[in-house]
């Protein structure tokens, strides 16, 4: 059994877009921007033997709003820049009752049928609720990284912090927590 880090995109990969306190994915190729920090994050957690994956919802698409080829053209830059075995996307907009969409655990166990991974020595790191949530359902760590949007956890994570890059140290060295 593998053990993996499932990481969120908007926020956790590359910096979501803040309006009103609300975060919001970019809309365009130009409007991507990194995490502080994320290369060197995942780079030390895949050189300790964690599988690395991106679970988001993407529901602009399934509401007419984003284009599929811009999401698949960040998912490249993604795929281009950090090892990233593989990029969940749930297309869905909120009204549809898909078992995929966060905060339903879909996607995290379809990476789990596809690779063999042990939730219970996996983490899911997100930094909205949905992510928290479904991390919980699906048995893994969680860890929420707080931007301190306007808006309210449901379940607690077993882990805060407010940088990316405290993750290594919290998941490799656990006796510093």
């Amino acid at each position: 059994m593998n053990r993996a880090v499932f990481l969120d995109r908007d926020g956790v990969i590359n910096r979501a877009l803040v309006r009103d306190g609300h975060p919001f994915s970019p809309s365009s190729v130009g409007e991507f921007e990194w995490v502080a920090g994320i290369q060197g994050v995942v780079g030390e957690l895949y050189s300790a033997g964690f599988w690395l994956f991106c679970v988001t919802n993407q529901p602009d698409v399934g509401r007419g709003l984003q284009d599929i080829a811009v999401v698949e053209a960040l998912h490249k830059m993604v795929k281009d820049e950090i090892p990233v075995e593989k990029i969940y996307a749930c297309y869905h907009d909120g009204v549809s009752d898909c078992s995929c969409r966060k905060p339903k655990p879909g996607l995290i166990l379809q990476a789990v049928a596809d690779f063999e991974i042990d939730l219970k020595e996996s983490w899911l790191v997100g930094d909205r609720w949905k992510d928290i949530d479904a991390g919980n359902a699906a048995g893994c760590q969680t860890v929420f990284l707080d931007y301190r949007y306007d808006e309210s956890l449901r379940s607690s994570p077993d882990h805060v912090i407010t940088d990316i890059r405290e993750l290594p140290g919290l998941i490799l060295h656990p006796l510093i927590r």
